[in-house]
């Protein structure tokens, strides 16, 4: 389709994009951010009309001990980079990639040992990232951020940032690692300071992402399978104390991760 065509079709479209907070609602503004939910021609006309910068979530399909479902990390993550894009505007949301690195496959390490977990190697997530780079690319983004809410999916999101940005330099296109996402430093210490400690804040299944993912998806989260597993949580696959965590302390929680993380956004597009 020639490009004059594709224009005349999107100018009826550019008044319809809620893309700013305004007098349409938080259900219409959400809706309008998600690439999933949006046309081609939607697509089109928001980046004409400014939306040139996309966030790419990653998660994770994985054991969550007994209390949470497999797709805890895509729950998660799928909030998390909705509320970034509204915060920061003119920001669109990729769907979130399930499939990341969760120990070696063969034989199976870490997450893998459990059923259900779905693991690629760090050379498939990486080429899969660059990939869906380069799709972004091609349909006029200019800033393409990765966050993601897997530890094991840091490394390899920091190096396809790294090689993309460097290899388009020429371009003006860049593409980011939002680490401050994944930072939980602050988050840790604010449960310190309300009396918790770093074994009862655990690291996997634990307090934090309980409590995150109750704030989000509060029917997600079983805390009363945890009763039988109180002896041994490390074999169910939990740690910590996360029969601690409350809907009150998730939202606080996320909400910090969601303004760090938006910060540093908005320092990378603006710079």
């Amino acid at each position: 389709m020639r490009r004059g065509f594709q224009l005349a079709v999107l100018t009826g479209m550019l008044a319809w994009l809620p893309l700013e907070a305004g007098p349409v609602g938080a259900a219409e503004r959400a809706a309008s951010v998600q690439m999933r939910a949006l046309t081609w021609v939607e697509i089109a006309a928001a980046i004409e009309q400014g939306a040139t910068t996309v966030i790419v979530p990653t998660g994770g399909i994985e054991q969550n001990g007994p209390h949470m479902p497999l797709g805890k990390h895509d729950i998660i993550v799928a909030a998390a980079a909705e509320r970034i894009a509204l915060a920061v505007g003119r920001t669109l949301v990729a769907p979130v990639v399930s499939f990341v690195p969760e120990g070696g496959i063969a034989p199976a390490t870490a997450n893998m040992l459990f059923p259900g977990t779905i693991g690629v190697s760090e050379v498939v997530f990486e080429s899969l990232l660059e990939d869906i780079a380069l799709s972004l690319k091609h349909a006029g983004f200019k800033n393409i951020v990765f966050i993601g809410d897997h530890g094991l999916s840091q490394p390899g999101q920091a190096r396809v940032a790294e090689k993309l940005t460097r290899a388009w330099v020429w371009s003006g296109v860049r593409v980011h690692q939002l680490g401050q996402y994944y930072d939980d430093r602050a988050q840790i210490a604010a449960l310190v300071a309300e009396g918790e400690t770093t074994a009862s804040i655990g690291q996997h299944a634990s307090l934090i992402d309980t409590a995150e993912l109750m704030s989000i998806a509060p029917g997600s989260v079983a805390l009363e399978k945890l009763a039988a597993a109180q002896v041994d949580l490390a074999s169910v696959g939990a740690s910590g104390a996360p029969g601690r965590a409350s809907v009150t302390r998730g939202a606080q929680l996320f909400k910090m991760r969601i303004e760090a993380a938006t910060r540093q956004l908005q320092g990378l597009i603006n710079r």
